[in-house]
């Protein structure tokens, strides 16, 4: 079976492909899906973590159709969204914009929500949305400044990675620490494996 099984990941983040090696999963294909993430008026952040996580799945199944060697594919897709309250936080590509969001998260608490979604090979759609609570210790004007300078901020979700030097601004956790950094392993493992994706084969493999 395993042989057979092909497993699209909707995503170009090094991350997630990185999580899913550390679960013995190697995706057959990397499929980004370049789609506008502004949220809705007043669209929740965990509504806004759904909606994109489908949205990306849908268009990978738009864009494989047709293709030869590609139909039947398990197609994986994620959105990971940070909130201060209902207010959702950028994926910052400017350094005044990640500034801001640091002076932000600094002393309090925030939350991450990862949306995950599935297509299975016969089309069915299946969705889990993950939700974490981080607080960050109260950050030194050198903490972000030199921060800032490392560019560790580029591009991620709330303006940090869980998993670089950001993971030591972090005084508590309660959830599940691979979603912070990008993909839920307990529950994606387990949206696999439920759905017929033969994860302990690959493991074997491994």
């Amino acid at each position: 079976m395993t042989a057979t099984q092909k497993l699209i990941l909707a995503s170009g983040s090094p991350r997630r492909v990185e999580l899913l090696a550390q679960a013995g999963i190697e995706p057959a294909r990397l499929l980004p899906m370049d789609l506008d993430e502004t949220p809705k008026r007043a669209e929740h952040p965990r509504s806004l973590a759904r909606r994109l996580s489908a949205e990306k799945a849908k268009a990978a199944l738009a864009a494989i159709k047709g293709e030869p060697g590609w139909d039947g594919s398990y197609i994986l897709a994620a959105d990971t969204v940070v909130c201060v309250g209902r207010r959702i936080l950028p994926k910052p590509e400017l350094l005044s914009e990640a500034s801001s969001t640091l002076h932000l998260l600094s002393g309090r608490s925030h939350r991450v929500y990862t949306g995950i979604c599935l297509v299975t090979p016969d089309q069915t759609i299946r969705q889990k949305v993950v939700d974490t609570k981080v607080r960050f210790k109260r950050l030194s004007g050198l903490d972000i400044e030199t921060y800032l300078a490392s560019g560790q901020w580029r591009g991620k979700a709330g303006g940090y990675g869980i998993q670089g030097i950001a993971g030591s601004f972090v005084v508590k956790l309660v959830g599940s620490y691979t979603n912070v950094v990008g993909l839920p392993l307990y529950e994606t493992v387990n949206l696999l494996i439920g759905e017929g994706y033969d994860v302990h084969g690959r493991w074997l493999e491994g």
